[in-house]
């Protein structure tokens, strides 16, 4: 077997795994409860570096692509959405996740620069990022018809949607809060000790 499209069908499920556990990280550090305990250093960090690794074997898988003669991609193929023969759609979803993996961490290094508002903006591309790369997996991956790799990425992905489930209603709640207005509080009439009542 072909040890070239090996290193590239591991790369991307292992790419995948990374980022999918990326972003249950990322939405289990941000749901209300997470927010209210002082985290150590290393949890905080932990959600940094599973998306580095990412982009590491996202690079790898790509790179073995480019390298594998079966397929016989070159570097448009791999950069222009549909530009490729083989399975052009599905490796058209790959390549929209690859681009926003790297807006995600790119803007993540440059937090301090761009400031938290445009960050977290481009942050919710994450979800997007989960549903394009799982989408390319599913589509391209020639391993995905496997039962345990299948399986694999139904399991992998119920805390993506539970968390996000979560997150959104977490993030309703205090909005609805704020649309009924402050709860009215009953006003209470000093009176005096001899006062009568009509």
């Amino acid at each position: 077997m072909n040890l070239v499209w090996i290193v590239a069908r591991t790369g991307g499920l292992v790419a995948w795994a990374l980022a999918t556990a990326s972003v249950v990280w990322g939405l289990a550090l941000s749901t209300r409860m997470a927010r209210r305990r002082p985290w150590p250093a290393w949890v905080l960090d932990m959600h940094r570096f599973l998306g580095a690794l990412a982009v590491i074997f996202t690079f790898v898988h790509v790179g073995a692509i480019l390298m594998d003669s079966y397929t016989n991609f070159g570097l448009t193929d791999v950069l222009v959405p549909f530009a490729a023969s083989w399975h052009p759609a599905a490796v058209a979803w790959g390549i929209v996740a690859f681009y926003l993996l790297l807006a995600v961490e790119l803007t993540s290094l440059a937090k301090g620069r761009i400031g938290k508002r445009w960050w977290r903006r481009v942050h919710f591309g994450s979800f997007a990022l989960f549903v394009f790369a799982t989408i390319h997996a599913v589509m391209a991956g020639t391993d995905a018809r496997a039962s345990i790799v299948l399986g694999s990425i139904v399991l992998l992905s119920l805390p993506v949607a539970a968390l996000t489930a979560i997150r959104i209603g977490g993030a309703a709640a205090p909005a609805t809060r704020q649309a009924r207005g402050p709860a009215a509080t009953p006003t209470v009439t000093p009176t005096r000790p001899d006062a009568r009542v009509a």
